[in-house]
């Protein structure tokens, strides 16, 4: 595949710029680099029609994949939730014993199970609490 040169303010019309620097393309990115290479493209020499396809073949993958990442978020969430459920009326301890008690509800966040106790404590479920019936 043939690309035509690219300067710096072809790149600037094309995909806005972010304050915060990223270490690796999305599908936004992709999705913009797709549109500002249809938008420049030479209208003397076109891309070839193999190359179209293939190049929305490459898209429709991506497109793939990102649902699939989406569904799997959901299941994932969704055993996080029957996890946490299954909590509820048991006994937690920290790994040091200073925080203990019987679980009345649990919360999940971005950083996991959050079990709040019968005693008003609440403590991060992970491998260093002790479960018990």
């Amino acid at each position: 595949m043939q690309l035509s040169t690219i300067n710096s303010s072809t790149i600037s019309d094309a995909a806005p710029t972010n304050s915060t620097p990223t270490s690796s393309l999305g599908y936004g990115d992709f999705l913009q680099l797709l549109m500002a290479q249809m938008k420049h493209q030479d209208p003397t020499s076109p891309t070839d029609s193999t190359q179209w396809v293939s190049q929305l073949a490459t898209f429709s993958s991506v497109e793939q994949a990102v649902q699939s990442n989406a569904k799997l978020d959901q299941i994932l969430q969704n055993t996080a939730l029957t996890d946490a459920e299954a909590l509820i009326g048991r006994s937690l301890a920290s790994a040091d014993g200073a925080v203990s008690g019987v679980v009345v509800a649990v919360s999940l966040t971005g950083n996991g199970l959050v079990a709040t106790l019968d005693n008003g404590a609440v403590l991060p479920v992970g491998s260093d609490v002790t479960i018990s019936a």
